[in-house]
């Protein structure tokens, strides 16, 4: 589930459509990826990234997945305030931002069990709290009280989605794995790029309980892209986006 709110920033669509496309290629979720996206080429094709589609997306995957066993991956990518809200926009419509104990709720409330959650937006540390459970790993793009970087006009793609997604993820399955070898990757970057208000400090929280279902699922991976022959997705831990 990739949700991108701001359509005011270029940015925001490339990475939501790099990471939609990573999870479907890489990840084994191929036709069960819903991209919400904002932005006025594409509010013809992409379901509008607000609040109540965000709700109807998770109630939808909830109802085709298996709850107990399956794994949802949230990515979501825009600005953040020093409040934690997720900026939205989609002009001329007025679209609501985004909250930690909003998502939270309506993951609770569908039931979902296993939790991948990346948020890449300023001060996004300050949704750890929130999304924290013993089923969840979490990653964000800054501390609470630190700006991330690459959100810009000129920017390709984030500092963070860049590294951890469009880079790591490309040569491992482990999003653990992905997670630490960008965070040195992405302190170099700001440095190199003159980042003036201090180190972004991505943070990550990894649940007791997900962790050993993405280890089998990084090893089911691994094992399906080096076996020559076909070989059927067994039942269960499969991951939906």
């Amino acid at each position: 589930l990739v949700f991108a709110p701001y359509a005011g920033e270029e940015v925001f669509r490339r990475e939501s459509t790099m990471v939609s496309d990573l999870l479907q290629d890489r990840f084994d979720a191929e036709g069960r990826v819903l991209h919400l996206l904002n932005h006025a080429e594409t509010a013809d094709t992409h379901l509008w990234a607000t609040p109540e589609n965000l709700r109807s997306a998770v109630d939808a995957l909830a109802a085709t997945m298996d709850r107990e066993q399956d794994v949802l991956v949230v990515y979501m990518t825009s600005h953040g305030a020093r409040n934690h809200q997720l900026a939205a926009a989609h002009p001329p419509l007025q679209v609501d931002p985004m909250t930690p104990e909003l998502l939270r709720h309506m993951l609770d409330d569908a039931g979902i069990r296993h939790r991948v959650i990346a948020i890449s937006a300023c001060y996004s540390g300050g949704w750890l709290d929130a999304l924290t459970t013993p089923s969840t790993l979490i990653m964000t793009a800054a501390d609470a009280t630190h700006t991330s970087y690459g959100c810009g006009m000129q920017s390709e793609l984030t500092f963070f989605g860049r590294a951890v997604f469009d880079e790591q993820l490309r040569s491992t399955y482990s999003f653990t794995e992905a997670f630490n070898k960008a965070v040195p990757i992405i302190a170099q970057r700001e440095v190199e790029a003159g980042k003036a208000d201090g180190f972004s400090n991505p943070q990550m929280r990894v649940g007791a309980d997900i962790d050993p279902v993405l280890k089998a699922l990084a090893q089911r991976l691994v094992t399906e892209a080096t076996t020559p022959a076909p070989m059927q997705r067994p039942a269960g831990k499969g991951l939906v986006a």
